[in-house]
């Protein structure tokens, strides 16, 4: 059995063929070892790279993606085992969706951009998406087309969220909040997919009804204008009438107090005075009696004519007829 080379059989051929190879004059073999040292060592050393401010490095193994670098210096295995790629990470991105493609070329229908609102209406809605790279590895080996998956998700998002929205919330006051909403739900679906895409900002660029129904939704605005403008106005009446109607309404009700108080007191005087004139009924009937009696004829004679009799049978057969100084009508007859 043949018995294998030594350690210095092997390093005395490699040293033979290496000198062999490289035929350098007046190089002997210890300037051989020296230059394969240095190539080494340079060899070694171009694993040093660095990362830019603006950059992350992406470390790949043979193809494959093993880490992701920050800026700074750093080491790789060298070339060919690791390489290293750069992509810009601070840089931002734009997207305008509704009008465009991924690629940024004009959307085929304009379907693209309809959605429907959370009170089933149709609206035409654009939006500009800004986004940069979060993880350059995730971003470069993930997502196959990481424009695509941006694109798709922040249309979903946007759909998810004009769905929820009533229109007249979409085309007046919650457009910021829109916006907001979108942008983080798309920021939620990028991570759950890994994406390595960070949204920086979704701004709302048209929320409208679509054109062939403008005319017809602008008289509908219209006339909800009116509606509106009419409803104001009846509170404002309100609002003027009521205070006045209380007002009223309190007058009555104190002038009906105060007279139900004065029908009190004439009643609970009037039973007084009764009650006092039955004590002196009681205390002495006759005297009383007469009295009473006096004072009704008195109250009835009163309104009556007056007409003396002359018993003696002078004058007009003894019948007198009495004219008080102050019944001027009387006295007016008589000139008459």
């Amino acid at each position: 059995m043949t018995t294998p080379a030594g350690t210095g059989d092997l390093f005395a051929a490699a040293k033979d063929k290496l000198a062999g190879l490289i035929r350098v004059p007046g190089l002997g073999g210890r300037g051989v070892l020296l230059l394969a040292g240095l190539v080494a060592l340079g060899w070694i050393s171009s694993g040093i790279y660095k990362v830019q401010p603006d950059e992350q490095g992406v470390v790949l193994r043979f193809g494959r993606w093993i880490d992701t670098t920050e800026p700074g210096l750093h080491y790789h295995l060298p070339a060919p085992i690791d390489t290293v790629l750069f992509p810009k990470v601070t840089q931002i991105n734009e997207m305008d969706l509704g009008d465009t493609t991924a690629d940024g070329s004009p959307a085929a229908s304009s379907r693209e951009h309809q959605m429907l609102t959370g009170d089933e209406n149709i609206v035409e809605a654009d939006c500009t998406v800004s986004w940069q790279i979060k993880n350059a590895g995730q971003f470069l080996f993930n997502i196959a087309e990481p424009k695509l998956a941006v694109k798709v998700a922040a249309e979903s998002a946007l759909r998810e969220i004009i769905g929820r929205t009533p229109i007249q919330s979409a085309l007046s006051d919650k457009r910021q909040q829109i916006a907001d909403q979108t942008l983080a739900l798309a920021q939620q679906l990028l991570d759950t997919e890994q994406a390595g895409v960070r949204i920086t900002q979704v701004q709302l660029q048209r929320v409208e009804p679509p054109s062939a129904v403008i005319d017809a939704f602008n008289d509908v605005q219209r006339a909800r204008a009116d509606q509106e403008r009419a409803r104001n106005e009846a509170q404002a009446y309100a609002n003027d009438i009521l205070p006045r109607a209380h007002g009223e309404a309190d007058r009555i009700t104190q002038e009906a107090e105060a007279y139900r108080e004065q029908v009190v007191d004439l009643a609970q005087g009037q039973a007084k005075n009764f009650l006092a004139v039955y004590q002196s009924y009681e205390q002495s009937k006759d005297v009383t009696a007469w009295r009473l009696y006096m004072n009704s004829v008195d109250a009835v004679l009163k309104k009556a004519s007056k007409v003396i009799v002359d018993s003696s049978g002078k004058g007009m057969a003894g019948v007198v007829p009495y004219l008080p100084l102050s019944d001027k009508a009387a006295v007016k007859g008589d000139k008459r």
